[in-house]
């Protein structure tokens, strides 16, 4: 038997690790704790892809490795010997790679390599887990009579069948495994204005099926537009072909999770990106590919000033709970997002927004982002019927914890949903619950996200069939079998009480909402009642007396939604003249909504008396007017604050 020396057979140069083993021998296993790296085995030069290694563990003999402190390798084409993050060891036709810094070449990501069919089946049985996730049915019963309106220029007609629609086979097969037998008013409408190219502002309850009716008609384009990556896998920065927008990381995450039941099989990769989780895990998911980007506004304005996001290739642009994005201090954040980066403007994308309620002043702001755009509103479920059966007590301060702890005592079954108005309450409000023996867990903004996570697990589970929270729990949650909401602490605005009550009674399923009344909630008395009134309830007398001091009581709804979130504001503006769209005085603001001064122009406009009170109104002298940020200012003393 032969054996190798310093030269090798043929005066070959073998690496002294290899010398006196028998020739043709196959090389030692690596040392306890290091990882095979490089690409193919040890052998002649240009070995083959053998054993696939990714990226070499702490280094890498190009060819097979070791993970010896080196970025290239010993073997026919250098081989990838590791890389420092994103650098990669040499691939280069000398003996001898160059790999990467000598001393760091190797350090990588000093993971194994991951079997592509195993982690295939891993997703699998992932995605298995999500379709296989006990589904909240919807009592198609109930929408039946729930009206739609529609309003804008050519609307495409709905359709009653998901067989009716031009969606890939490979979608009507994600639609059966998701159990849906049709689609819901919002989806009958939404999916064939989006497959249409048309922009649309829709106002639906969170709960009727409005995550889909976004996701399905972006999805469909995409593929049967033949949509290709704009930047390739495993590319540092990430060119989304579709971008969703969220506020909260909660929603983000439901969001994410429905579009990769809805992507299954496609070809196209969803990725979720939200403060409050690591960061660098966020960033590695991107790197392996993404063409729909479900995000918080925050995270996604990071990792763009990173240059780890572009949004050049932007096709489709989705705001979920628009209101909420709009209205709660974002504002600024969605505009340098949309209007300041990279972003394809209006007319060459297309863009989507959601929301269970659209005030006029918020689809003033929304209508910036949109082009000849549909408006579409489906009444609320429990408008028309009877799903959610409204009780509002009146209580004296002292009185609530008690009223409370009797309340819960008498539920039976399902999950119960306490809200109040501050982080300190919900904390609170927790220890009193679970002193007195009823299992309970909150939610708020300043839990981790771990903590939040943890919290809806139990809650979802009923291993805490009660949970506080803050708004943070408020918007577009999708929480299985609550049963019961509990006001305990009333919001100041009515569109907050509206969407806190629809945590219940969703998908056409009945439930039951309890508000805790007291002095200091009289402003709200009025909305209260028009809400009640407007849904077939009983109002209390005692509440009437509130409302009936209320100055304009007996007036017009101030609402202006009726049983809907919300009207087309068009309606009331076309026309111009005094006071129209962009016509002469008056309007939104006293100078006009593009009238007068104007938006960004002149020093009436988008605010010029109007929005908020006296002569500042939303910005003083004007959005942009002398106003966004100067004069009275946004966030100077003006009516926004």
């Amino acid at each position: 038997m032969a054996f190798q020396g310093p030269g090798g057979a043929g005066g070959q140069y073998v690496p002294p690790h290899l010398r006196g083993m028998a020739m043709g021998a196959p090389p030692p296993p690596p040392p306890p704790g290091q990882v095979m790296g490089g690409f193919g085995g040890f052998g002649a030069p240009g070995a083959v892809y053998e054993d696939h290694g990714d990226r070499g563990g702490r280094g890498g003999y190009g060819g097979g490795g070791y993970g010896a402190p080196r970025g290239g390798g010993y073997g026919g084409r250098g081989g990838y010997g590791g890389g420092f993050g994103d650098r990669r060891g040499g691939f280069s036709g000398p003996p001898r790679g160059e790999g990467g810094a000598p001393g760091i070449g190797g350090v990588g990501f000093n993971r194994p390599y991951d079997d592509p069919f195993k982690k295939a089946e891993a997703e699998k049985a992932e995605i298995d887990a999500l379709y296989g996730a006990e589904n909240t049915g919807i009592n198609f019963d109930a929408y039946e009579d729930i009206p739609v309106e529609t309003s804008g220029k050519d609307v495409p007609s709905p359709v009653n069948k998901f067989e009716d629609l031009n969606l890939p086979q490979c979608m009507l097969d994600n639609i059966k495994r998701c159990k849906f037998t049709k689609p819901t008013p919002v989806q009958r409408y939404s999916i064939t204005i989006g497959l249409a190219g048309r922009d649309l502002m829709a106002c639906a309850q969170t709960g009727s099926g409005k995550t889909a009716a976004f996701c399905f008609p972006i999805i469909a384009s995409m593929l049967l537009k033949g949509y290709q990556p704009a930047a390739g896998r495993n590319s540092r920065k990430a060119l989304p072909g579709a971008l969703v927008l969220a506020p909260t990381r909660e929603l983000t995450s439901q969001i994410y999770d429905e579009a990769r039941k809805f992507t299954y099989m496609t070809g196209l990769r969803p990725v979720v990106i939200y403060g409050g989780a690591p960061a660098p895990n966020q960033l590695r998911d991107l790197e392996r590919g993404c063409d729909m980007l479900v995000a918080t506004p925050g995270r996604l304005s990071d990792f763009i000033e990173r240059g780890r996001v572009g949004l050049s290739a932007i096709l489709f642009l989705c705001l979920d709970e628009a209101d909420r994005m709009l209205d709660m201090g974002f504002e600024p954040q969605i505009r340098r997002i949309v209007e300041q980066e990279d972003m394809p403007p209006v007319g060459q994308r297309q863009t989507l927004m959601f929301s269970a309620t659209f005030p006029k002043e918020i689809q003033r702001l929304a209508a910036d982002f949109l082009s000849n755009y549909v408006f579409l509103t489906v009444g609320r479920v429990g408008s028309s019927t009877d799903l959610i059966v409204q009780h509002i007590e009146y209580v004296s301060p002292d009185e609530k914890q008690n009223t409370l702890l009797d309340l819960i005592s008498t539920v039976e079954q399902g999950l119960t949903l306490v809200f109040v108005e501050t982080k300190r309450g919900a904390d609170e409000l927790e220890r009193i619950l679970t002193r007195n023996q009823l299992p309970a867990t909150s939610i708020h903004g300043d839990r981790s996200q771990e903590q939040r996570e943890m919290a809806l697990r139990s809650f979802k589970s009923g291993k805490t069939p009660v949970m506080v929270a803050t708004d943070v729990a408020a918007r577009g949650l999708d929480i299985p079998h609550v049963t019961h909401v509990i006001n305990y602490d009333l919001p100041k605005d009515i569109d907050d009480y509206v969407h806190r009550i629809g945590r219940t009674g969703r998908a056409g399923h009945k439930g039951l909402a309890t508000a805790f009344f007291t002095d200091s909630d009289a402003p709200l008395a009025r909305s209260l009642v028009e809400v009640l009134t407007e849904t077939n309830q009983t109002v209390p007398g005692w509440l009437q007396n509130f409302a009936a001091r209320t100055p304009g009581y007996g007036q017009k709804s101030r609402r202006g939604g009726g049983r809907f979130g919300g009207r087309d504001f068009r309606k009331d503006n076309y026309g111009g003249g005094g006071g129209g769209y962009g016509g002469g005085g008056g309007g939104y603001g006293g100078g006009g909504y593009g009238g007068g001064g104007g938006y960004n122009r002149g020093g009436g406009g988008y605010g010029g008396g109007g929005y908020g009170s006296g002569g500042g109104g939303y910005g003083g002298g004007g959005y942009g007017g002398g106003g966004y940020g100067g004069g009275g200012g946004y966030g100077h003393q003006s009516a926004w604050d």
